[in-house]
């Protein structure tokens, strides 16, 4: 295995002192490579929200900062913490289908999604093995949401971020094996790169142009907005079920 796995880049800046920061209040690095994966993993999984950044190819430093993200901008930073704590990692590039968004992004502005939307997945070598990560995009809440509200469903579904065989009980959570909660919406593979930075220069990222500057400004924050609304329902439910 070669250093490029553990490279910093502008993508994957895990030198920047917040990701630093993090590390260290967190005490990561006293852990073993399993619970090093678990712990980054994790955080990125459920502590970082589902939501939708200003463009794919932000540093993993302003996904912290936003606190909440995407497959590709939680990708982005869940390869900088893995760096960061010594563990190799690589890039995996595709595209989804536009169908797997739609729930997420209101039906008022689906028009803006392509056909094929720009996805990845990070792979983890971990024993001797890479890994697919994939199951880290949606955060437990809003997952738990999804499952409430449709409570029928228990296999395939697609819809609302999630393409998966499993709705009822698909495996999110870090156990040493792969994860997913998207891969049966995928539609091109793109194949596998050192750094997200190497695939954004090749493919570009999702939006250009008008629609781009439209995203940025508007519709991310509406899509946010109905994201947040999903979550909440959760919380609202949990409330008033407690005595």
């Amino acid at each position: 295995m070669c250093d490029k796995y553990l490279t910093k880049t502008s993508i994957v800046n895990f030198e920047h002192k917040n990701i630093q920061s993090l590390i260290n209040q967190r005490r990561w690095k006293s852990l073993d490579d399993f619970n090093k994966i678990g712990a980054a993993y994790q955080f990125v999984k459920d502590e970082i929200l589902f939501g939708y950044n200003e463009s794919d190819d932000i540093s993993a430093s302003n996904v912290l900062a936003d606190g909440y993200g995407q497959c590709n901008t939680k990708g982005n930073l869940l390869m900088a913490l893995l760096r960061g704590l010594g563990i190799q990692c690589r890039f995996h590039g595709f595209t989804i289908d536009q169908q797997l968004q739609k729930g997420a992004i209101p039906t008022y502005v689906f028009w803006l999604a392509p056909k094929y939307i720009i996805h990845s997945w990070v792979e983890v070598y971990f024993d001797g093995r890479w890994i697919n990560l994939e199951g880290f995009i949606l955060d437990g809440q809003y997952l738990t949401s999804l499952q409430q509200k449709f409570s029928e469903e228990k296999d395939n579904f697609c819809g609302y971020g999630v393409a998966t065989k499993c709705f009822s009980a698909p495996d999110t959570n870090w156990r040493g094996t792969d994860t997913y909660i998207q891969k049966e919406g995928i539609h091109d593979d793109f194949g596998l790169y050192d750094s997200p930075d190497e695939f954004y220069r090749e493919q570009g990222t999702n939006l250009s142009g008008v629609k781009r500057w439209m995203y940025q400004r508007v519709i991310r924050h509406l899509i946010n907005f109905n994201v947040a609304n999903i979550r909440k329902k959760t919380v609202l439910e949990v409330q008033n079920a407690q005595p």
